[in-house]
């Protein structure tokens, strides 16, 4: 597939001329490679799709949480000294 598709389309509900619902549905078929040529490539950030993306917030999420034990640690020893009779 070297073109692609697009597909779009509005659903409105109204009851008595009050719209309730509206929905807009844009889609888009098209290869990967030309979903990128287009700048599309959301799923390479995604952590359900993306096993890149999962090991990338892994280790941001990693990384937090030691510099935060670290900043606790460092409370740790100044408690203990404030707590000491």
């Amino acid at each position: 597939m070297d073109k692609g598709v697009v597909i779009a389309g509005d659903i409105k509900i109204n009851l008595l001329d009050i719209e309730l619902l509206t929905i807009k549905l844009r889609l888009v078929v098209a290869s990967v490679d030309k979903a990128k040529e287009m700048g599309i490539d959301w799923w390479e950030s995604d952590p359900a799709l993306s096993s890149r993306a999962r090991r990338d917030e892994l280790a941001r999420e990693n990384a937090e949480l030691r510099e935060r034990l670290a900043r606790l640690e460092e409370l740790e020893p100044r408690r203990a000294e404030e707590e000491a009779p």
